[in-house]
């Protein structure tokens, strides 16, 4: 199966947009392919409990419900360490801390890479 990485940048001042990138990883879940989504710049804030649940996007649906979906089918997540950390962002286990070589390694192995 064809692997897919989703890379957001956006944070939740674009709720459309951030709930669109889960929303799309989540389809491609659905599809069977294989999913990885890279959080980094203000991105890392959706990993934030408050934001995950306030989130909505016009006609993009809610970024909890695409969240808990692609957790739920075994999508891969990490979050830039130094995005995360410079935004006192805790990830309490929902993404791995990544580095920019994990970034460029991750987008060097997948067919398919959207930005976000």
């Amino acid at each position: 199966m064809p692997k897919l990485l989703v890379h957001v940048t956006c944070g939740p001042e674009q709720p459309t947009k951030a709930a669109l990138a889960f929303l799309v990883a989540r389809a491609a879940l659905e599809e069977g392919h294989e999913v990885s989504i890279f959080l980094a710049g203000d991105g890392v804030q959706l990993l934030r409990d408050a934001t995950l649940d306030a989130v909505q996007g016009v006609g993009t649906g809610s970024l909890r419900e695409s969240f808990d979906a692609v957790v739920a089918g075994g999508a891969a997540i990490y979050a830039s360490g130094m995005s995360s950390k410079a935004r006192e962002v805790a990830l309490e286990g929902r993404a791995e801390p990544a580095m920019p070589n994990r970034l460029v390694e991750l987008a060097l192995e997948s067919d398919c890479v959207l930005t976000y």
